[in-house]
Order: structure tokens, then C-alpha cells, then sequence
């Protein structure tokens, strides 16, 4: 009888230690191989432009870019109707020509034809469109900030200072929000665009030296680079402070009067028309003096003498004219400005209905 053999069970771990012997040897197999980077995937960049449509829309349908447009609007139609006053009175102002306005406008007309009566008016409507703009969504939107700051202020306890038997109420009640917008307006507006005024002043007054843009910016750059743009512009921004003041807060102060006198709520277009004629011929009468200086500053080079500042230039007027060269033609700046402040509101506020009522903005 044969006996089972004692070894049997090798059998199984024969073949365990068989497969581990040919795993161990696939593995040596797979590090003799030479080692290989994975090849390189190709490198792209990918730009995805967002979209903008609904933030632009957005943008473009809110109040400060209405009224904006509305002031820019009204600027370009201003000075279209307006621009043979502009021209006469900016003669005058500075001493070229006939002293009276019927003069200079058979002068120009001799001279230069009709079309005399526009020189300056393209870069006059460079110039007015965002200046106009600028200044009236300045004056809105700070008047209309200091406004909600003061009735904030208003609301809470207002801070109070004691020295022995004085109280000092540090209240804002007594600053008017219109006037501080108005020589915010006047101000940022200038800033802005004060090369362009002397362009136009320059192909205003010397249309043959200066027969067009491109020529008046060459030659006043050449003459006394950037800073000849900005001539004048001192006694600009100290004449154009009284004036932006008292502008605005005389129209406002007009308006509220006048709609409470006749218990209404808002202006008719001929209503605005009148009180805004008013409006700038106050503000004109008041700071004329200034503008004569500055004018003088602004063209003085063309004549060979510039006064060194605003108040040589005063002197300058007075010493050649008497006091009344300070007012040297006033009559054709109130012919022009009562017109130009009365359209400039009349177009100002028709845009405004056009562009902010319709959008359910105000």
C-alpha cells in the first residue's frame, strides 16, 4: 500500500513562490526599460472676454450719464445759434476791430464774408460740447450729494464747541449746496478744458496767422509748448468762480421764487428761458472785469505784450481806458451770454425730459 506523500502541500507554495518570482522578474523588466517623459500635451491659452452688455446698459441708463449728455446736448445747440455773437463779443473783449457791435459785424462781414461770423465755431463746438457737459453733470451731481450730506447732518446732533459763555453750533444749514456746485462746476470744467478755449480764442482773433486747428495747435505748441495751452488759465479759474457761483445759485434762487410765487412745481420752456437770460446776465455784469484780464492774458502774445498776470492786466485796461475799459464790451457779452444761459437751460432741460423722464429716472 503506497502512502501518501508527506510533501503535497509544497505543491501549493511551489506555485506562490512561482508567481512572485515572475512578478519580481516583470518588474526588473520594466526598470532595465530606459526611462521616458510622457510626451508634452500642446500649451494653449484660453482669453474669454466677458460680457458687458448689461453693465454698459446699465451704466448708460443712469442719471449722471443723462444729464451728461443732456448738458452736452444743449451746448452744441447753444452755440450753433449763438456763435456770430461769440465771435463780436470776443473781439471787442479784446481790443481788435471796431468798438461797437454793429462795427465789428459790417467789419467781419467785409473781411471775411458771412461765413466771418463762424471763425472759431468748429473748434467752438469742440470745445462747448464737453465743456457744457462736464460742467452742468458736475454741478448736478455735487449739488446733489452735498444736499443729501446735509440733511444727513441735519438729522443727527450736530457738533457743538463751548469757550466760557460762547456755543459754537457747527452747523451746515448756512452753506448753500447750489453755490458750492456751481464753483464746483465752473472749476472742473476749466480743468478740462481750457486748451481748447484758447484754441478758439486764437482762430477767433487771428484767423490768418491761425487759418485752422491743426495750424493753431502747431505753432502755439511750437511757440511755448503745452504750457501755452493753459495760458491764462490763473485768472480764468479766479474769474470763473464768481461767475459759475452766481450763475447757478441765481437761477436756482429764481426758480424756487418764482415756482413758489406761482404755486407750481416746475418752469415752462419760456419761463426758463427768461430766468435763466437773467441768471447769466447777473453773473456776467458781476465778474465782466475778470473777464476782460483774463481775455487780455489769453491773446496778449498776439499783440506783442502780455501782461505778467491778472492784476497788471487790470491795471494795464485802466491805465490805457479809464475804469471804463473794464467793462469794454460788456454789451455785446450780455447780448450774448442773456441768450446763450437762456437756450443753454431751455435745451438743457428738454434733453433732461427726453433722456431722464422716459427712463423713469428722476
Amino acid at each position: 500500500m503506497a502512502q501518501e506523500s508527506p510533501c503535497l502541500p509544497q505543491k501549493n507554495s511551489d506555485v506562490v513562490f512561482g508567481n512572485m518570482a515572475l512578478v519580481v522578474a516583470k518588474e526588473l523588466n520594466e526598470l532595465e526599460k530606459p526611462f521616458s517623459l510622457p510626451s508634452p500635451k500642446p500649451f494653449e491659452i484660453r482669453f474669454q472676454v466677458p460680457d458687458l452688455r448689461v453693465p454698459i446698459r446699465d451704466f448708460l441708463r443712469t442719471r449722471e450719464v443723462g444729464e451728461f449728455l443732456s448738458g452736452a446736448l444743449a451746448g452744441a445747440m447753444t452755440k450753433a445759434v449763438l456763435a456770430p455773437l461769440e465771435t463780436i463779443r470776443t473781439r471787442m473783449v479784446v481790443g481788435v476791430g471796431s468798438k461797437n457791435i454793429t462795427g465789428n459785424f459790417v467789419e467781419i462781414i467785409e473781411r471775411q464774408g458771412w461765413q466771418g461770423l463762424w471763425a472759431g465755431n468748429g473748434i467752438n463746438m469742440i470745445r462747448i460740447i464737453p465743456t457744457q457737459a462736464i460742467e452742468l453733470a458736475t454741478f448736478e451731481c455735487v449739488k446733489r450729494t452735498m444736499t443729501s450730506e446735509q440733511e444727513k447732518w441735519c438729522e443727527i446732533e450736530t457738533p457743538k464747541l463751548q469757550i466760557g459763555r460762547l456755543n459754537v453750533n457747527f452747523s451746515l444749514s448756512w452753506i448753500s449746496p447750489t453755490a458750492v456746485a456751481g464753483a464746483a462746476a465752473g472749476i472742473v470744467s476749466t480743468l478740462a478744458c481750457h486748451p481748447l478755449e484758447v484754441l478758439k480764442d486764437r482762430l477767433t482773433v487771428s484767423p490768418d496767422i491761425y487759418p485752422t486747428l491743426s495750424i493753431a495747435i502747431s505753432k502755439i505748441y511750437k511757440d511755448g509748448g503745452v504750457g501755452a495751452l493753459y495760458a491764462g488759465l490763473s485768472p480764468t479759474l479766479i474769474g470763473m468762480l464768481p461767475y459759475s457761483t452766481c450763475y447757478y445759485f441765481m437761477y436756482d434762487k429764481l426758480k424756487k421764487s418764482y415756482c413758489q410765487s406761482k404755486n407750481k412745481k416746475s418752469l415752462n420752456r419760456p419761463e426758463m428761458l427768461v430766468l435763466g437770460a437773467l441768471a447769466g446776465f447777473t453773473a456776467s455784469t458781476i465778474s465782466f472785469p475778470l473777464e476782460v484780464a483774463r481775455k487780455r492774458l489769453m491773446v496778449g502774445a498776439l499783440q506783442g505784450k502780455c501782461p505778467p498776470n491778472m492784476v497788471a492786466a487790470l491795471a494795464e485796461v485802466i491805465r490805457d481806458e479809464g475804469l471804463t475799459g473794464l467793462y469794454r464790451g460788456w454789451g455785446a457779452s450780455c447780448l450774448k451770454v442773456m441768450p446763450a444761459s437762456g437756450i443753454t437751460w431751455t435745451f438743457y432741460e428738454a434733453w433732461k425730459d427726453v433722456l431722464l423722464v422716459e427712463r423713469r429716472i428722476l
